[in-house]
Parts: C-alpha cells; sequence; structure tokens
C-alpha cells in the first residue's frame, strides 16, 4: 500500500508570492541532493550541444544519446550537416521522434550558421534564437552549458512542474516561467538550478506518480496534485 503522501509532508510556510529570501533552503538544499548534477545530452561541443538539444524535443535524453554518436560521426560540424542529403539525416535520427520537422530545423540552422557564423555557433542569445528550431530554452542550454554564459534559466518539462508544485511560479507558459525563477534565484546559480530541479523531476518528482513520500524536498512543498 502507498504511504498516504499527507501524513508524511511537513508543511512548508511559503507566502504566496516568494522571495529570494524564502526559497533560499530550497536552492540549498537542491545543492545538497544534487551537488553533480550536469546537462545529460552527450556532447562535446557548442555545435554537438545545439544539434542534440534541437533533438531533444518531444523526446528523452537517453534516446538521444543513443542517436548522436553516428549523427556526429556522420556530421561532426555544421558543414557536414548541411552538406548531408535530407533523406540520410531522416534516417539517422529517425528514433527520435518528428524526424522530418527536426530534420529541416538541423538542415536550416547548419546552413545559418555555414552563412553567416563562419560555421560556429554564436554565443549570443539574440543570434541563436534566430537560427531555425531554436528557441530560447534551446539558447539557454547551448549557452549555460557550452560557454558558461547564464542567459537565462532553462524550462523544460521538468523545471515548470517543479516550479508550479513548490510554489515558485502559478503561470504555464515556459518563458513566464522562466520570468518568475530569474526573480528569485541569482544569475550564477541559473544553470546549476536547472539541472538539479531535472534531476529532482525525473528521480522522484515525476508528473504523474510523484514519489512524495520518499521526497527529501517535501518540507517546500505547500501542496500536492499541483500539474
Amino acid at each position: 500500500m502507498d504511504t498516504d503522501v499527507h501524513a508524511v509532508r511537513p508543511t512548508w510556510n511559503m507566502p504566496r508570492k516568494p522571495s529570494k529570501t524564502t526559497v533560499r533552503p530550497l536552492a540549498d538544499a537542491l545543492g545538497r541532493l544534487y551537488p553533480d548534477a550536469v546537462c545529460t545530452l552527450d556532447h562535446r561541443n557548442a555545435f554537438e550541444l545545439l544539434v542534440a538539444t534541437v533533438l531533444s524535443a518531444q523526446s528523452t535524453d537517453a534516446r538521444v544519446n543513443l542517436v548522436t554518436p553516428a549523427l556526429f560521426a556522420r556530421c561532426p560540424n555544421a558543414g557536414a550537416m548541411d552538406a548531408i542529403e535530407t533523406a540520410e539525416l531522416e534516417e539517422i535520427i529517425k528514433s527520435t521522434g518528428f524526424f522530418r520537422a527536426k530534420s529541416k530545423h538541423l538542415k536550416g540552422l547548419a546552413r545559418a550558421l555555414v552563412t553567416k557564423h563562419g560555421g560556429e555557433v554564436p554565443n549570443d542569445l539574440d543570434a541563436l534564437v534566430a537560427l531555425p528550431g531554436v528557441g530560447r530554452k534551446t539558447a539557454n542550454v547551448v549557452l549555460g552549458n557550452a560557454f558558461g554564459v547564464a542567459s537565462g534559466f532553462v524550462v523544460d518539462t521538468h523545471v515548470g512542474r517543479l516550479a508550479r508544485r513548490l510554489g515558485l511560479s502559478k503561470r504555464t507558459a515556459a518563458e513566464k516561467v522562466e520570468e518568475d525563477l530569474m526573480k528569485l534565484f541569482p544569475p550564477e546559480e541559473w544553470v546549476h538550478l536547472s539541472h538539479r530541479l531535472i534531476a529532482h523531476g525525473r528521480a522522484v518528482c515525476a508528473a504523474r506518480k510523484p514519489r512524495c513520500d520518499r521526497c527529501e524536498l517535501a518540507t517546500f512543498c505547500p501542496r500536492v496534485g499541483v500539474p
């Protein structure tokens, strides 16, 4: 029988509007629980991370990591990806899902990198989001993990879900959740905290069946059942 989460969950007196001060214990707890949390997309450089992040949409990092070794052996740089035939690219990435749209994005961003950026991935937010298939989340992932630039707070499905469950944001749109998180935490913590929230979302605070009875962040969770 499952443990009654209401019986084991302490109450955290989080104000209706959390502040930098009130969320500090949560950030510290995440740091203790997941000190080594990093990006789980395998990559060796900014180009590989950019491609892997595009492929991760509607897929898992584990699935992407199965595909990218063959992809990067065939397309080690933007020039090679620009030159590869679409049908061959689609076949390589097919198992990540939505492969036709992803192939179109990869071909488009590769061409843009070759023609506008000398084949290199720019370390500028505006330049990155101008690339085909690249939104704020992807740009933040690349800048934070490949260049060490805290351009924003990466909000994927895990981060968005935990932000709402932990009372850090009431909003659903990723960019709005990002705005709320950027106001609460200092820039130097954005990259690490996003990884730690993602790690907790995967390990404990799952979307359908959160393991609340085993959650070491239960003290900070004001309610149960927030989607």
